[in-house]
């Protein structure tokens, strides 16, 4: 590792920032005169449910102008995602042993992917088979019309769940590779994982069976692949005493 004097380390940060904060605002701008489309597709899932005619409805007078607008900064920062952790490596890389950038790049890679994983199955699966149960619960006589303010709170919530949901295996690998935790103190607290899979899905999703359920089995799913891959990647790593010297 190379020592640098604070402030060049200052600087450094400061010139990594505006070099994200950029990229996403170029994104931003880009996508700024489709907002209205993009909010239509994030609107998708449940306008295919809702009957013929139906519309989603705001009660706030600004919020047409600025949730559209929020979900498209939304899908800008995640666009620009690549640009931005790698930003985040540019500043961080040198400060790390080579085996812990063997270990933590590949970490960051598959957390991104993962995420974006467990947003897709949010949207393309979990939300769909949901707001055809709410239609299909609703009372006769009963509109279903939801604010599209609340609409975008609600799936944000479920993709920020599902997206940490699928961070799982990452956790286990790294707690495991960190040298936290062992493959055997993991298989031994699987019945605990179990029901802790369903307590924090009963938390994050709404009140019912269905949604909490497709959220606490992958949760658990996921605990026990990252078991096998902590097994698949063998023993915890050690640090290097020579590349200590060298710091």
């Amino acid at each position: 590792m190379n020592e640098q004097p604070l402030l060049a380390h200052l600087i450094e940060l400061r010139t990594r920032l505006v070099r994200a904060l950029l990229g996403l605002l170029i994104v931003f701008l880009g996508l700024f005169h489709w907002s209205g489309d993009i909010y239509h597709l994030l609107a998708k899932p449940l306008m295919d449910v809702l009957p013929a005619g139906s519309r989603m409805i705001a009660t706030d007078v600004t919020a047409p102008f600025f949730v559209p607008l929020k979900v498209t900064m939304l899908v800008a920062f995640l666009i620009s995602l690549p640009h931005t952790l790698y930003q985040v490596w540019a500043f961080v890389a040198p400060a790390l042993y080579t085996h812990e950038k063997r270990l933590v790049l590949p970490l960051v890679v598959a957390s991104v992917v993962l995420f974006f994983v467990g947003m897709s199955f949010a949207y393309f699966l979990v939300f769909p088979i949901v707001f055809h149960f709410m239609s299909s619960v609703t009372p006769s006589g009963v509109s279903m019309m939801t604010d599209i303010d609340k609409y975008l709170s609600f799936v944000l919530g479920m993709f920020i769940a599902f997206g940490v949901t699928f961070e799982v295996p990452v956790v286990v690998i790294l707690l495991t590779k960190m040298g936290v935790v062992s493959v055997a103190t993991l298989r031994q607290g699987r019945p605990y994982v179990i029901v802790a899979s369903f307590v924090i899905a009963a938390i994050v999703t709404p009140p019912d069976v269905l949604s909490q359920t497709m959220l606490a089995v992958p949760l658990w799913l996921l605990y026990e692949a990252g078991i096998v891959m902590s097994v698949f990647l063998g023993k915890p790593i050690k640090r290097d005493d020579s590349e200590a010297e060298q710091a």
